[in-house]
């Protein structure tokens, strides 16, 4: 352990090392599954169940390695990293199990609280809202917000190179903001974890020869959930609501509006939200003549015009309730768009 906490690289070349090694990993993975044949056929996909779903373990393996090469990193970095790479296990054991949705709920809650509990941070939920319950409340919803977030991730891998490309568009901006605010151990951190996605993007770019499966969407949404809790959204001490609003356009906006769009289509038909489907956004706009790339393409630059509106709130904090105000109407008409457009058969 003081020989890998002596050993120390610069944050490039660790966001190198963390591109090959995830590009490797993935490169065998696939050789070695080549002719891998799923078993889990009780729900309906868009692509083939018979890629291997194993994405997770290259990408969580590769970032474990990467961040211990930047040397005397934070304690809390590395600790979780490990948990990090002890949930994407759990992925790949619910990608092969099939495991019903309760249990994994069970397991992932029980993942996120020991070490949200072990490190002793949360969110602090209780000075936003201007109450205290002695930080009983900030470690209950801290843990209900990473595993809606682990699981936010999870519902828009839906479609090749989906939930991959918008995971990166997440670690740029959180690079950026923890540079901007001088928080640079979470910039290595972020700028880690998207080289690591880079190289898994590689061959999960259409036609996808790998999907991260669970043991990837929970991995990024656990990095994800425990960078925005080490992470101070308010350096200035001076107001909350940038605070608020920030996390929503990072994390949430995809997923909000896939999540929306799908819950209310299979409420409305009487389907399990709990289901695979092809009435996700992805496969909607796919139902419109458009490609799988052209997707991507336009959901990357939604991803750069959200990333525009972070920025000016942050600029002009005096005007963050206009730009979130901006931001709500721009979301709702999408919501409204996509609601009417049809499900991909």
């Amino acid at each position: 352990m003081n020989l890998l906490n002596d050993f120390q690289v610069s944050i490039y070349v660790a966001s190198i090392v963390a591109f090959f090694l995830s590009t490797l990993f993935c490169f065998f993975i696939i050789r070695i599954n080549k002719n891998f044949n799923s078993k889990s056929n009780d729900q309906k996909r868009l692509n083939s169940l018979n890629i291997v779903p194993l994405g997770g373990v290259a990408m969580a393996l590769s970032f474990f390695i990467s961040v211990r090469l930047l040397g005397q990193a934070d304690s809390n970095v590395v600790n979780v990293s490990i948990f990090a790479l002890a949930i994407s296990i759990l992925g790949v054991v619910d990608d092969f199990l099939n495991l019903n949705w309760k249990m994994k709920i069970v397991f992932q809650f029980l993942f996120v609280s020991f070490p949200i509990f072990l490190l002793n941070q949360t969110i602090n939920f209780e000075i936003l809202f201007g109450i205290n319950f002695s930080g009983r409340l900030n470690y209950a919803l801290t843990i209900l917000w990473i595993l809606v977030l682990m699981n936010s991730i999870n519902f828009i891998d839906n479609m090749d190179g989906f939930a991959a490309i918008n995971s990166s568009f997440i670690c740029i901006a959180l690079t950026a903001l923890s540079f901007v605010f001088n928080q640079n151990y979470l910039a290595d951190v972020s700028f880690v974890l998207l080289f690591t996605i880079l190289g898994f993007t590689i061959y999960n770019f259409p036609p996808a020869r790998i999907y991260m499966g669970d043991s990837g969407s929970l991995f990024i949404g656990f990095i994800f959930g425990f960078i925005s809790i080490l992470f101070d959204w308010n350096p200035t001490g001076q107001s909350y609501l940038y605070s608020s609003i920030a996390p929503i356009f990072l994390f949430f906006t995809m997923p909000l509006l896939d999540f929306s769009t799908v819950f209310i289509h299979r409420i409305k038909n009487n389907i399990s939200p709990t289901t695979g489907g092809t009435d996700h956004i992805s496969h909607r706009l796919l139902n419109q003549g458009l490609s799988v790339k052209s997707v991507l393409l336009l959901f990357s630059l939604l991803n750069i015009f959200i990333f525009l509106l972070l920025a000016l709130t942050i600029a002009f904090e005096s005007m963050s309730v206009i730009i979130f105000l901006i931001y709500v109407i721009i979301i709702l008409t999408l919501f409204i768009k996509f609601q009417k457009l049809e499900p991909l058969n």
